[in-house]
């Protein structure tokens, strides 16, 4: 039973521009026209600033040093997969993802974006404004973003 599998440690980066605009790519393992911001899984034993860091850089090419951290989420937000993803998603092994959320600043210019530094997750990127990202996401994490958005409204 799904409901008995359980969640994937995880962070997410909701990554602003100095117009505070959030960062969003869309992913290259999708044919949909959702648009996501960075996240992903934890490794073993990693801490969440250093997971969203590394994940950041992962999916972005965007440094360390180009980002400057404003807050992070007090709690960990959780999304389930839809059922017909389960099973097919992180070899059968979680029902969604639980994560911590971080909020940074990108302090470099939109040519220190470099999507293919490492393995390409996103085919495309741009910069959006945050009232929008509830509307642009899989259906599924819609309520996740709408509690980032909740999270970190105080500084957008």
């Amino acid at each position: 039973m799904t409901q008995n599998l359980p969640y994937r440690p995880a962070v997410g980066v909701m990554l602003l521009d100095r117009e505070g605009r959030v960062f969003v790519g869309q992913r290259m393992d999708s044919t949909l026209e959702a648009w996501q911001m960075p996240q992903g899984g934890l490794d073993e034993g990693e801490d969440a600033e250093t997971g969203a860091l590394r994940e950041l850089e992962e999916e972005t090419g965007i440094p360390a040093a180009l980002v400057e951290i404003i807050a992070r989420s007090e709690g960990e937000l959780l999304y389930d997969l839809p059922e017909d993803l389960i099973g097919k998603l992180w070899k059968g092994r979680w029902r969604g993802q639980r994560q911590i959320w971080f909020l940074m600043r990108f302090t470099g210019t939109d040519a220190d974006v470099k999507l293919d530094a490492h393995d390409q997750e996103f085919r495309a990127w741009k910069w959006a404004e945050p009232a929008e990202l509830p509307a642009m996401i899989v259906p599924f994490k819609k309520l996740l973003y709408e509690e980032v958005l909740t999270t970190f409204a105080r500084w957008l």
